[in-house]
């Protein structure tokens, strides 16, 4: 796999700002079967509802995020969230066959210039570059009309893949500074909500990513939420209504002890990760 220097929701970029000028470095069993979709690649070009629905991410599941390096599939978590593109299907096949749920992450905000389908965005809807990113730029997300058939493919191509997942990242464009691209409030709320239906539409969950002063407007429209740093900028309340909702909610953080008690009281699942989001075991609170 090749390694690139990924934006992943890495909070929006005054964190990633600070992350950098700070210049960071460096599991249960499964006890359940999960309901699986066939990864074949049946149905895989259809845009509509698929298996009647779709299969949420286990609230009880503990999970492994890796976004750079060859795939470690031997930790024995429930959930994987891993490269859509990157991410062979092998890899996917193998982890399916050990009953692991699926997660695939894209880039719902921001334009990447190595993706193999960074020819399909129009230079109208490409923002400024994020600041530390090199190779990123923020994606006007008010042009549906460009950026749903992009979206709509990815969610095609996890599908075929075999995810069960989407995890957009960098969906809170409208909270980011010097983004070059006018985006309100509501703007992201409806943008988020296409991503959410986008998924849906191909048979898969997704998971809200950040945009935790958007969370109560979109909850509902989501199966699950992953929070960066959540613990370190005090946001866990704010993502307490997936919880209250009896959905999943994972946590990473970058750096510092974890709060395990905290998160065993309420039920979410805490790790935390180099930033880098490599192969390595993630230090969890089990």
């Amino acid at each position: 796999m090749t390694v690139h220097p990924t934006a992943t929701a890495r909070l929006p970029t005054s964190r990633r700002a600070v992350l950098s000028a700070l210049a960071l470095s460096g599991a249960a069993g499964i006890g359940y079967a999960l309901v699986r979709r066939a990864t074949d690649g049946t149905d895989a070009d259809s845009t509509g509802p698929l298996d009647g629905g779709w299969t949420p991410p286990p609230a009880s599941a503990d999970w492994q995020w890796q976004l750079s390096g060859p795939v470690n599939t031997g930790y024995d978590v429930a959930l994987y969230d891993l490269d859509g593109f990157e991410t062979p299907r092998s890899v996917l096949d193998s982890l399916a066959a050990d009953g692991r749920y699926l997660m695939a992450y894209f880039s719902g905000g921001s334009y990447e210039r190595w993706r193999p389908d960074a020819g399909d965005f129009p230079d109208s809807v490409l923002g400024n570059g994020l600041d530390g990113w090199p190779g990123e730029r923020w994606l006007d997300v008010t042009r549906h009309d460009a950026l749903e058939p992009i979206m709509r493919e990815r969610a095609r191509l996890a599908r075929s893949k075999g995810f069960d997942a989407i995890e957009w990242d960098n969906i809170d464009v409208h909270a980011n500074p010097n983004t070059g691209v006018s985006v309100s409030a509501a703007d992201q709320i409806a943008y988020n909500r296409l991503l959410a239906r986008i998924a849906h539409d191909h048979g898969l969950a997704t998971v809200l990513k950040n945009d935790a002063g958007q969370v109560a407007a979109l909850e509902p429209a989501f199966d699950g939420c992953l929070a960066e740093q959540a613990y370190e900028y005090d946001e866990v309340d704010a993502y307490a209504p997936f919880l209250d909702a009896g959905k999943w909610l994972g946590i990473c953080e970058y750096r510092g002890p974890l709060d395990c008690a905290d998160a065993r009281r309420r039920g979410l699942h805490l790790i935390r990760k180099h930033p880098r989001l490599g192969p390595g075991r993630p230090v969890s609170c089990g």
